[in-house]
């Protein structure tokens, strides 16, 4: 199986701008400089990375409690993407993973089992083992 996105830029990196596109026709949007190293409105890549950590984290958390026989009401997660930079430029380094979940009868510990789990498990996490730090923190409702 693959999934397939696209972009492209035009001008230079200040002046240009850019769009992206999901190949299942789910999102396109524009990008710009603004919208990646300032706070100008649109999309940028941190944002949609952020997005496939989050949706990959909340889908995997679900699927473990499931199997265990805790099916969730729900499992919210929002990922915040940090740009840094070093000596070779800028880089992501530190993603913050929140996760809320209402989860009928499970206990804290076995909760925090399966949110251990899947900060190993999760497809998007594993392919982000370069980021320096990644925390999750996660709070069981109801």
């Amino acid at each position: 199986m693959a999934r397939q996105a696209e972009a492209e830029w035009k001008g230079d990196l200040k002046g240009g701008s850019g769009r992206v596109k999901l190949g299942s026709d789910a999102y396109e949007g524009n990008y710009s400089f603004a919208t990646r190293f300032e706070y100008g409105s649109g999309a940028n890549p941190e944002e949609l990375l952020g997005a496939a950590l989050a949706g990959c984290y909340s889908m995997a958390l679900a699927n473990s409690l499931a199997q265990a026989g805790f099916p969730a009401t729900s499992v919210h997660s929002s990922a915040e993407v940090h740009l840094g930079k070093d000596d070779t430029g800028f880089l992501i380094n530190q993603i913050d993973v929140s996760v809320t979940a209402v989860v009928p009868k499970v206990d804290q510990a076995t909760f925090q089992q399966h949110v251990d789990k899947t900060n190993v498990g999760c497809i998007i996490k594993r392919a982000l083992a370069a980021v320096p730090k990644v925390n999750v923190s996660a709070t069981l409702k109801g």
